[in-house]
């Protein structure tokens, strides 16, 4: 039976067919933090990484179970030059961009999509899932980077143990490296993840997972701009674009607090019963140990 173990942010362990595949790696967390109390350091078996993007929320920690383990790290070439530089080998690194299709096993494959990041730049606070943000359209790249002087800012303001985790955590990433969304096909159903909050309309429509892990913060992306409406919304959208029969949210816990902001799950149903209602919100523990496809 294929089962999914969340270990907070966009972090999963997918155990299916035999093999075991981390779904992002980023799992050591400042003291008081949300999430399992582990480290990166503790995984023990892994066969596969993939990675959604290569910002330290995601990556960090790929390469200390690579190493532990022996597993090959699936990302974007960013992701696969951060691996390089932690002395990751080349036998263990396989760089995408959309478009592939991995063999895992005999049994499993994974097909790699191109996607996009939320608009990280066009917010100045953590918002609820059900807040209206309406608004900057048409903003070119150089003034998106510009306004990312703003994040750094409310960044340095968080306390001493979460910059110490953000040192401890700097790889060096030059932005997301181009999001990723993959789609895994397993002989009991197949699922599709997502770990920042954007997509490509013309290619998510066409996908038609079983069960679709969907991130649920900061400010949605669609098509390259922010969405007008509310974090609850985009991922209402979302749903009804792919139709899932499950969808298992995302990046919506405390993870670094100050920074982060539990989102409200009660306007994301209430989404989804709008414009998905035979998609079924499932909301997961830490190491649940979830039957994915039961």
């Amino acid at each position: 039976m294929a089962t999914l173990d969340w270990y907070g942010c966009a972090t999963f362990r997918l155990r299916v067919a035999g093999i075991t595949v981390f779904l992002d790696a980023y799992i050591d967390r400042i003291p008081g933090a949300a999430g399992t109390g582990s480290t990166a350091d503790d995984v023990e078996a892994c066969d596969w990484i993939v990675v959604g993007h290569s910002h330290f929320d995601h990556v960090w920690g790929a390469e200390r179970i690579a190493r532990r383990t022996g597993a090959t790290i699936i990302g974007s070439y960013e992701t696969i030059r951060i691996m390089q530089a932690e002395g990751i080998p080349e036998d263990q690194l396989l760089p995408v961009a959309g478009g592939e299709c991995v063999r895992l096993s005999a049994d499993v494959t994974v097909t790699v999509f191109p996607s996009q990041h939320s608009c990280v730049w066009s917010i100045t606070g953590a918002s609820q899932s059900g807040d209206v943000c309406i608004g900057d359209l048409g903003v070119d790249y150089q003034e998106q980077r510009g306004r990312m002087a703003t994040l750094a800012q409310w960044i340095a303001k968080l306390g001493p143990d979460a910059l110490s985790h953000l040192r401890a955590s700097e790889q060096g990433a030059r932005g997301d490296g181009g999001a990723l969304v993959f789609q895994f096909d397993t002989p009991e159903g197949s699922l599709l993840y997502q770990d920042p909050s954007g997509h490509w309309t013309g290619i998510f429509r066409d996908l038609r997972p079983d069960v679709a892990i969907l991130a649920a913060a900061g400010r949605g992306n669609v098509d390259g701009q922010p969405i007008q409406g509310s974090l609850a919304q985009f991922v209402g959208r979302q749903a009804d674009l792919v139709r899932p029969r499950r969808v298992i949210l995302c990046h919506h816990d405390d993870w670094l607090p100050g920074f982060s902001v539990p989102a409200e799950t009660i306007p994301i149903r209430e989404a989804l019963r709008r414009v998905a209602p035979r998609t079924q919100l499932v909301e997961l523990g830490y190491l649940d140990g979830y039957a994915l496809f039961g």
